[in-house]
């Protein structure tokens, strides 16, 4: 099964300094047959102002990754972490037994960001941050993990979940194959650009819901920019 999700059916609000897109029900937005995607709880596309950003709130018991689209985001946390992640690159937050953090578009520009949240399932742990740049070119023709719940995903940011981030950067014409497995969910997103998966057209920013397939295979329309998440 493979379901399209366009951009202009997401769930939203504009609070001026952040335009908010949810693929999923969160804050006002409730879409009962938008709840989650296995242990996919949240995909949230923002666009922040420059000079502005979220102030300190907390969260717990969540695994939070921020994929950059375009600028960068300044992090800081109650843990003395702080950190700024540029376009390209992600970060994961593993809010454990509770952190407070805020995160601010310290730039002269927009900064686009998706925000993803997945459901632990290992629980009662310190909370963590980290981020690392990923070279697009590591990614340039492949999906390349990002974020991993798995020992084996050595170059990957850990979280404490059974689930992968992975991202790829095809060029027009070029394929990409992702293996599933038919008892995993995954949720796909181009960053940019226009991607087709069977007969199915997605353009940036829609989402693509799917499942029951044991090989999904991306080719690109437009180069394009996907981050995809391999879900329990």
């Amino acid at each position: 099964m493979i379901e399209l999700r366009p951009f202009d059916s997401l769930g939203g609000a504009n609070h001026g300094w952040l335009d908010a897109k949810h693929h999923f029900s969160f804050a006002g937005y409730h879409d009962p047959a938008r709840v989650h995607w296995g242990n996919l709880r949240v995909w949230n596309d923002d666009t922040i102002a420059p000079g502005t950003g979220f102030p300190p709130h907390p969260h717990r018991d969540m695994e939070i990754i921020t994929y950059v689209r375009e600028g960068a985001i300044t992090h800081q946390d109650n843990l003395g972490n702080k950190g700024r992640t540029e376009a390209g690159d992600v970060q994961v937050m593993s809010a454990g037994t509770g952190i407070t953090h805020s995160e601010y578009n310290r730039e002269d520009v927009t900064t686009q960001i998706f925000q993803i949240w997945i459901i632990p399932t290992r629980d009662g742990e310190a909370p963590s941050w980290g981020s690392r740049p990923f070279p697009k070119g590591e990614r340039s023709g492949q999906f390349v993990t990002l974020a991993s719940g798995y020992g084996n995903d050595n170059d990957a940011l850990p979280i404490r979940t059974d689930a992968r981030v992975v991202a790829a950067t095809l060029k027009a014409g070029e394929s990409a194959d992702y293996p599933i497995g038919k008892d995993r969910k995954a949720y796909l997103v181009p960053a940019t650009g226009a991607i087709q998966i069977d007969d199915v057209r997605a353009n940036a920013r829609d989402g693509v819901a799917i499942q029951d397939l044991d090989v999904i295979r991306v080719t690109a329309i437009e180069d394009s920019e996907i981050v995809l998440v391999d879900a329990a």
